[in-house]
């Protein structure tokens, strides 16, 4: 079975279009290196819960969507291999520099998963 990252993230609706051309541009990069898939979604039914819910783990502020993206890889080991040569990859540098990305870098989170289940 393959391995994920997933992202959750907040995103001011006014910079959504600059955080869409990040995150494509990121996408291919991370797929030229041979990541299987590479998933951005932004939210369009959810809603803030009473104890947990997407909008309060990422402490969702007036005028900010939530962005859940995924990328999925072969195995934990291509995952790591990957991962390092994005992140060294001079096209993303942009990315290192949480002054320059479209959204509050603070406050997003990630996480690697085992897939278990696939249908």
């Amino acid at each position: 079975m393959s391995y994920v990252d997933a992202f959750v993230l907040p995103v001011p609706l006014e910079r959504l279009d600059d955080y869409l051309r990040l995150a494509r541009h990121a996408g291919e990069i991370w797929k030229e290196y041979g990541a299987l898939e590479y998933v951005e979604c932004v939210a369009d039914d959810v809603k803030p819960g009473e104890r947990t819910s997407f909008p309060r783990s990422v402490e969702l502020e007036p005028g900010e969507t939530v962005v859940f993206a995924w990328v999925r890889y072969a195995t934990r080991e291509d995952r790591n291999r990957i991962l390092e040569l994005v992140m060294n990859d001079p096209r993303l540098a942009d990315m290192l520099d949480h002054a320059k990305l479209p959204f509050d870098a603070k406050r997003l989170f990630w996480g690697g998963f085992m897939e278990r289940i696939r249908l």
